[in-house]
């Protein structure tokens, strides 16, 4: 699994940290940092809610050579 983003999305709502503070970080007034680009598979599930919950669509994860864009 890894973690795209797409910044030209991103308005730095900061959804993604707040379901993966570990993964995510939104500076104030910025944009999305991945703090984690390959999340452990204990880490799956946050990272799909974050993915889920981004208001502009900005992420999306890639398995296996494929894009799951959550978000739509």
């Amino acid at each position: 699994m890894r973690i795209v983003v797409d910044l030209d999305l991103c308005q730095g709502h900061a959804v993604c940290q707040a379901e993966a503070p570990d993964v995510f970080a939104v500076p104030k007034r910025g944009k999305v940092e991945i703090l984690i680009e390959s999340p452990s598979s204990d880490q799956r599930a946050v990272v799909d809610d974050a993915v889920t919950y981004c208001p502009t669509r900005a992420l999306s994860i890639v398995d296996d050579g494929k894009s799951e864009n959550k978000g739509e």
